[in-house]
């Protein structure tokens, strides 16, 4: 555990005694600031305020413009990237929804394509690869269908490693939540029947966490879905709300995120030489910058942020949209491969 965590988990122990006649709102407010991270609902909001229809697609391709410079594409740097990596040992962590598949209306129905997924395939023969994501471990294991990558869900609380062989199991590795379990299953019975008369609400199980979407809902009710999911939360001091793509996520508190997730893995599965180890991540949420925070506290790695907007990130570099990520997956294997031909084969 690295000194920001662990002060981190020092003052969470120190302060939350004191936060329980704080208001629901307030309380995740104060937490998600001891922590480092962003506030819920503050950007979701915005994008779903009504604005003039004014065509303002020549500055918004300038601001991307600048901001690419800051960040550049994946695909335009590959070559700067991983130049001197070829006897590092790269071990890459992926998102899913957003990354891996685009962000679509029904949650349900975020598959991925079978280009990208033979993609991803290729990619677990060259690498040791983790995909980690809000989804609970089981759905996104459904979406992705590859039994050589291994899994974590629900934000890296539910972690498992790949089977050795074909007849063996996912064994859970480590859930650093299961004590909640049962309270969080009440907590979603509890939404599901305080949501359900707000027409486009929908309440989805992540196992450790539960996810209230409000991509469907219509602006004039957002305040009362906030007020309604807030209320709810106020039964529950050892929970607050972070928030996602048009979804408010309830999750119990404590100090673990994708970050800490990357970091079991690269220790659970000994790539613990931070010389010689170098971690590759790719995602597209807010919840991602945890594992950007990491590797840019490692000095050494590769954070990418996929966005088709500007947006505040801690990754050095960038992808648009999942069709720049299977690219970048490809010729990452094409490397690999090249690559590894190169050393086996030295020039004379």
């Amino acid at each position: 555990m690295d000194i920001s965590h662990f002060f981190s988990n020092v003052l969470l122990k120190i302060f939350f005694p004191f936060t329980f006649g704080f208001p629901t709102g307030r309380r995740t407010v104060f937490f998600r600031s001891l922590m480092g991270l962003p506030t819920p609902l503050s950007g979701d909001r915005k994008s779903v305020q009504v604005v003039p229809n004014i065509d303002n697609s020549s500055d918004d391709e300038t601001n991307y413009n600048s901001w690419l410079k800051k960040h550049p594409c994946g695909l335009e740097s590959f070559e700067g990237i991983m130049k001197g990596l070829k006897r590092k040992k790269i071990v890459v962590f992926l998102d899913y929804d957003g990354t891996l598949s685009p962000i679509v209306d029904d949650p349900d129905r975020a598959f991925m394509s079978s280009e990208m997924r033979e993609a991803v395939r290729e990619v677990a023969k060259c690498f040791p690869t983790a995909i980690i994501s809000g989804r609970s471990r089981d759905k996104v294991k459904e979406f992705v269908k590859l039994s050589n990558v291994h899994y974590a869900g629900s934000h890296g609380m539910d972690i498992t490693t790949a089977p050795t062989s074909d007849n063996e199991v996912d064994a859970v590795s480590f859930q650093p939540a299961k004590k909640f379990l049962p309270v969080i299953q009440q907590i979603r019975e509890v939404l599901e029947e305080e949501t359900r008369k707000i027409e486009g609400a929908m309440v989805e199980d992540n196992r450790f966490c539960v996810s209230v979407h409000f991509r469907h809902v219509h602006e004039r009710d957002l305040d009362k879905l906030e007020k309604k999911v807030e209320t709810v939360l106020e039964r529950y001091p050892d929970f607050h709300i972070t928030s996602g793509k048009k979804v408010m996520e309830i999750r119990p508190t404590i100090n673990w995120n994708k970050g800490h997730a990357m970091e079991y893995y690269l220790h659970t599965l000994g790539h613990t030489n931070e010389d010689d180890v170098v971690p590759l991540y790719i995602g597209d949420d807010r919840t991602d910058e945890d594992a950007f925070k990491v590797i840019q506290m490692r000095g050494q790695g590769i954070a990418i942020l996929v966005s088709s907007i500007p947006k505040n990130t801690r990754a050095s570099y960038s992808l648009k949209d999942p069709s720049q990520v299977l690219a970048f997956l490809l010729r990452l294997v094409r490397w690999r491969k090249l690559s590894s031909s190169s050393i086996t084969n030295p020039l004379p």
